[in-house]
This record gives C-alpha cells, sequence and structure tokens, in this order.
C-alpha cells in the first residue's frame, strides 16, 4: 500500500488538472485524496492515519478551501466587474480563465478532501472511548 500511495496522489492531481479538457475536476481529485487516506487507516490503523493527516489539520482545511475559492473572485469584485470574471487574472480573457479555474478548483480539492476525511475520521471513531 505504502508503493500505491504517490500514484494515486498523482492520479488525483492528473484527474485535477484534466478536468479542463475532460471528465474531473476538484471534486473528483478530492475525493480521490480522501479515499487514498482512508485506504491508509484501513491498512496502518486509525491512529496512524491521524498522526499523517491529523484531525485538527482537517478542520482547518476545510474552511481554507471555502476561503480560496471566495478570494478567487475578489480581484474581479475589487475591479468593478461580475464577481468570479476571471479576466482580471491576465491580459488575455482565455488565459485568465485558466487561472480563475485552477483557482477555483484547488478550494474545491482541498474543501472536499478535508470534507470526506473528516466524515471518515467522525465515523471511525464512533463507539472509541
Amino acid at each position: 500500500v505504502k508503493l500505491i500511495l504517490p500514484f494515486i496522489l498523482v492520479f488525483a492531481f492528473y484527474v485535477h488538472l484534466h478536468g479542463d479538457y475532460g471528465p474531473g475536476g476538484g471534486f473528483q481529485a478530492g475525493v480521490i485524496i480522501a479515499g487514498m487516506v482512508i485506504l491508509y487507516a484501513l491498512v496502518f490503523g486509525l491512529a496512524a492515519a491521524k498522526r499523517a493527516v491529523p484531525a485538527a489539520l482537517v478542520g482547518r482545511l476545510v474552511p481554507l478551501g471555502v476561503l480560496i475559492y471566495l478570494a478567487a473572485g475578489l480581484p474581479s469584485f475589487l475591479a468593478g466587474k461580475r464577481y468570479l470574471d476571471y479576466s482580471v487574472f491576465s491580459g488575455d480573457p482565455l488565459h485568465g480563465h485558466e487561472w480563475g479555474v485552477f483557482l477555483v478548483e484547488a478550494g474545491v480539492i482541498i474543501t472536499v478532501a478535508a470534507t470526506m476525511i473528516a466524515i471518515f475520521y467522525a465515523f471511525a471513531d464512533r463507539g472509541r472511548p
């Protein structure tokens, strides 16, 4: 399992980056990353998973992802354009759109992965003293 975990992570980032050109994106990549942590917990135990990805960190990552998503729209809003109008990120609107979508999807991947891990931790800890 330790040998396959880096490949799962690379695949998650591939799915994330490939989301502009085909199926995939931040949500799918976030679930893959959470699945990687869950697999680690199932094989090596919940305590080992919580040492690798502490619950306190997971609790901070959920709002961080939302803040990244919200912050991606602020430059356009402050420039007097529509919220999440990505043209402010570059002189070329298409290039600006790519950067804007990347930022939004980065927020989504962080929030989804952290939320799924938090849900797993909550269920895995149920009934433990």
